[in-house]
């Protein structure tokens, strides 16, 4: 039998909870008893365990001479890479145009030879004199200024670098070959051999097998 009073509204209160037999149900919890738990208790230290105030120190500000210092260093081995580049490419550019100078002239004289050969040959015969010698003479002198030299010449050790042996003539007088006899000049620019001279050769005799 209800015996709530009938000018009260709203829901009924729930009933009471007996004294020693723990929370009512519905009830909200309480604050959680700490008491008797150590690895709970404030004990000054962070999350981590590490006690307060100990925190690694923070690294130390570069002066700013340390740091133009350190910049000054690499633009200097930068200039000096820069220049050692410089000197490679300029050494190379010569090499280059000395060796681009030196073929031009080789060419150049390769094609001179036959005026040569032929002007050997009518000097050889007498024809050369007055003023024909003359010009003759210039004509060798500025094509030595060139760095055009004549190779062969009798008597000459035999150098199959520089000689071509035409002919062989076995002799026991001499203990090396050498050249007896100019067939046609040989010359040379610098260290461009532009034809070997063609002699003939004397030497002694081949070792019989």
């Amino acid at each position: 039998m209800n015996h709530r009073p009938t000018n009260v509204h709203g829901r009924p209160h729930p009933p009471l909870a007996l004294v020693g037999h723990g929370p009512a149900e519905g009830s909200p919890p309480g604050p959680p008893d700490t008491t008797g738990r150590p690895e709970e208790r404030t004990t000054g230290q962070g999350v981590t365990g590490r006690p307060s105030g100990h925190d690694e120190p923070a690294g130390r500000p570069v002066p700013p001479e340390a740091v133009l210092q350190t910049e000054l260093r690499e633009r200097t081995a930068d200039l000096q890479r820069l220049k050692a580049e410089y000197d490679n490419y300029r050494k190379r550019v010569h090499r280059d145009r000395l060796a681009v100078g030196e073929i031009a002239v080789a060419n150049v004289l390769s094609r001179l030879l036959p005026v040569l050969d032929s002007l050997a040959e009518a000097t050889a015969q007498g024809e050369v004199t007055g003023g024909f010698q003359q010009v003759a003479e210039a004509l060798r002198t500025q094509l030595g200024t060139l760095g055009l030299e004549a190779l062969g010449a009798v008597g000459d050790p035999f150098d199959p670098l520089i000689h071509e042996a035409i002919t062989y003539t076995p002799t026991d007088r001499l203990e090396q070959a050498i050249c007896t006899e100019v067939l046609r000049q040989g010359y040379r620019v610098g260290d461009q051999l532009l034809r070997p001279a063609e002699v003939a050769v004397a030497g002694e005799p081949p070792a019989a097998s």
